[in-house]
């Protein structure tokens, strides 16, 4: 069984990259301040953890295997976060030390990221399985080596600061990046680990689930976590390390911290039951669209600016109800002479059945490029890799079979 990212030594972890560099075993201990036994020690415990050789031992010194070269990489841009994290925490003046991520354990981090997730010193223990005294020990230990409060007083539960918000995602994305490493150190060709997907709307009645599908079926032992919401309830779990890529609508700009990958352009559409009066008429104008209430999404959304859009500025139909649910929508529009705004997506299987139908074509100008988010720090795992290509794949599949859910190939 793979170890759990903090189950392995941060301070032997910071020593494969100087072993790298030097060469030496002897070296390396001298530059993280352990002794040359105790490394020896450490890297061969480490080594036992992974189920893989890091270095090979040469009269010439120690080379690293590929393994060992990939998990350093990996190290490198996990200590690189705590370090990101741990710097604004520092500054003229201050009491704690230099370096503090130098200091910080795995333990503590443990501890820390377990009450940052649930706000609570009772809720993190029953969490990590670490006793109550010692996440209090952990966090004090953790603000007294930056000379910084991580955590606020209020009411019965704590809030972090943002120095404790700083920590929370360096060391998220720090826990992230081992994680890869361990995973990454399995044998050639396996895939082992997490992978957490973020669902937006417009990819889980067909997309996700097929890309999903196959994905299982390649990967068996890969546990698969999807968390559904909007961009803004997603982004920042992405940025976080919570989640590994998000699937939906794409921003225009991109972010500056982040990198998209098209798949497919998509097209609103107006929608209705099927038999709904309009499904007679080929293209109802604005007037006839006008004669029916509306479902529609909730104010400030993009859906929403569309739904204006479409009257061009004129008298807005009535719109009794405000929803974001599709499963919702679907069942009123059912029972119902109720119009909306969706995707062809998210009610494809509803309209094959013969239970919901488009009303005219394709909304002019509400077009919507649906893709890939990901860190722009970020580099991919082999399982990322596979999935996000399994995503083009199904997108590309659906194109070609003249599948209308999967608008234009990008």
């Amino acid at each position: 069984m793979s170890p759990e990212p903090f189950d392995l030594n941060l301070r032997h972890l910071r020593a494969l990259p100087a072993i790298m560099r030097h060469g030496s075993i002897n070296a390396a201990a001298e530059e993280v301040s352990l002794s040359q036994p105790a490394l020896t020690q450490g890297l061969a415990k480490l080594e036992r953890q992974l189920g893989t050789t890091l270095f090979v031992r040469r009269f010439d010194g120690m080379a690293a295997t590929d393994a060992g070269r990939t998990v350093a990489r990996r190290v490198r841009s996990a200590l690189a976060h705590l370090r990101t994290a741990s710097r604004p925490m520092t500054g003229d003046g201050a009491r704690g030390f230099a370096r503090p991520d130098h200091l910080m354990t795995a333990t503590q981090l443990r501890a820390f990221l377990g009450l940052a997730n649930v706000g609570s010193f009772l809720g993190a223990a029953q969490a990590t399985g670490i006793s109550q005294p010692a996440i209090h020990r952990a966090v004090r230990d953790l603000e007294q080596l930056s000379a910084t409060p991580l955590l606020e007083r209020r009411g019965r539960g704590v809030a972090l600061t943002a120095a404790g918000r700083r920590l929370a995602r360096g060391a998220r994305l720090a826990e992230t990046e081992i994680a890869a490493a361990i995973a990454e150190a399995a044998p050639t060709g396996t895939m082992t680990g997490r992978l957490a997907v973020g669902a937006m709307p417009l990819c889980r009645a067909r997309l996700l689930p097929m890309a999903i599908a196959r994905f299982a079926e390649e990967a068996p032992d890969v546990r698969v976590e999807v968390l559904e919401g909007s961009w803004r309830e997603l982004i920042e779990p992405l940025r976080d390390g919570r989640i590994d890529l998000t699937i939906g609508a794409l921003r225009d700009p991109t972010p500056a911290d982040l990198d998209q990958l098209p798949l497919f352009d998509d097209h609103l559409v107006v929608i209705a039951r099927a038999g709904h009066p309009l499904s007679r008429e080929p293209a109802p104008d604005a007037r006839g669209l006008a004669s029916f209430p509306w479902i529609v999404a909730r104010s400030g959304t993009p859906l929403r600016r569309h739904w204006h859009r479409l009257f061009d500025g004129g008298t807005l139909p009535r719109a009794p109800i405000e929803c974001g649910s599709v499963m919702t929508i679907r069942g009123i529009l059912c029972e119902s002479d109720f119009l909306t705004l969706l995707s062809p997506d998210q009610v494809a299987l509803e309209v094959e059945g013969g239970v919901l139908a488009a009303i005219g074509g394709p909304v002019p100008a509400s077009r919507r490029t649906i893709g890939v988010t990901t860190r722009r720090d970020s580099r991919p795992t082999l399982l990322q890799a596979r999935f996000v290509q399994l995503l083009r794949d199904v997108a590309e599949s659906l194109q070609d079979s003249g599948n209308p859910i999967a608008g234009q190939p990008i």
